[in-house]
């Protein structure tokens, strides 16, 4: 259950993320937002994939969407009079971005901040997935014939002799599901450190390491990209000359260009709700793990005391008779 709100909070947090990046080009640089509408949705379906498991690199995820965007800033905002480029010139400047690297260091910092939140975000993903197989896999376990009888003894041979309300005393309960789940036991250790490492790894969860953090102002910083980029337009414009040439284009204005950011007030950044955010879904799930940190190790205890054997003080089954008080020596 906590999985499947996790995973649902985390592709709401992507839909967010990819709203206020979309938002952004919409408030702040219309004449490009329809353009710039398939980079986005792109990079932020690739960041889904990389999360739930697909083998894609994240360096390479965060240099296409780099790329991709280049050709836009250049024709719109670096050089906006000039338009008509064809689509090899286009493809030019778009290959040249890392060579010419108009973002300055951003696509490293993004590279950086993708590179380390979806990783751990990834890994904790993964080790939920683990911790449901191995419960999935005991719950389906076969008892040996030699438990088999031990429980028909212990459960039903009461019955035989008219006592059908007698419950097994609680140290021959014990004994018995003990011995039935002692595979069981054998987990317990390994159980332990398992939690132990999701809690670890989910405190670790934090600034440049928090997904949260980094696609929520994902925006933010293509923003300082777009706008280190056009501070440093005609440097880039030199460098794209060299590379790919003067183009062949006719001179209008761009649309929507004169008026971009006047303004900025067109679509509204949604509201968060602070009890859903990924932190806290994972928080509640940690709390909520703990409570199980003992769970095989104390199973058969917790079989006996809560359910199979006789309360304190009543009358019980010792495996031979009914008794009042079973004493039983570990």
């Amino acid at each position: 259950m906590y999985l499947f709100f996790i995973t649902e909070t985390f592709e709401m947090l992507m839909r967010q993320a990819e709203n206020y990046t979309s938002m952004l080009f919409c408030n702040t640089y219309r004449n490009m937002a329809v353009e710039a509408a398939t980079a986005v949705q792109e990079f932020f379906t690739d960041v889904g994939l990389f999360v739930f498991g697909i083998d894609i690199s994240t360096e390479e995820l965060v240099n296409r969407f780099f790329d991709t965007l280049f050709p836009l800033v250049y024709n719109h905002l670096i050089n906006p009079g000039l338009t008509d480029i064809s689509l090899e010139y286009s493809e030019c400047i778009r290959m040249s971005q890392r060579d010419i690297s108009p973002f300055g260091n951003v696509p490293k910092i993004v590279m950086g901040q993708m590179g380390r939140s979806l990783l751990s975000s990834r890994t904790f993903l993964q080790a939920l997935n683990l911790g449901i197989e191995v419960i999935n896999t005991t719950d389906h376990l076969q008892f040996s014939k030699d438990c088999s009888r031990a429980l028909l003894r212990m459960q039903y041979c009461p019955h035989c002799q008219g006592m059908t309300l007698s419950k097994p005393c609680m140290g021959y309960c014990l004994n018995v599901i003990r011995g039935c789940l002692a595979n069981m036991a054998e987990i317990d250790l390994h159980w332990r450190r398992y939690i132990q490492s999701l809690e670890e790894l989910s405190s670790a969860m934090h600034g440049t390491y928090d997904i949260e953090h980094v696609l929520l102002n994902f925006h933010s910083i293509v923003n300082d990209a777009v706008t280190q980029a056009s501070i440093n337009g005609p440097k880039v414009t030199e460098q794209v000359n060299k590379i790919c040439g003067h183009p062949v284009r006719k001179t209008t204005l761009s649309p929507g260009y004169s008026d971009q950011n006047k303004d900025n007030q067109g679509m509204k950044m949604p509201a968060r709700d602070n009890e859903e955010t990924l932190a806290n879904r994972r928080k509640e799930f940690m709390k909520s793990l703990r409570l199980y940190k003992t769970f095989y190790g104390g199973l058969a205890d917790q079989m006996c005391i809560n359910e199979l054997a006789a309360a304190d003080g009543l009358a019980c089954w010792n495996g031979e008779d009914v008794v009042k008080r079973y004493f039983f020596t570990l």
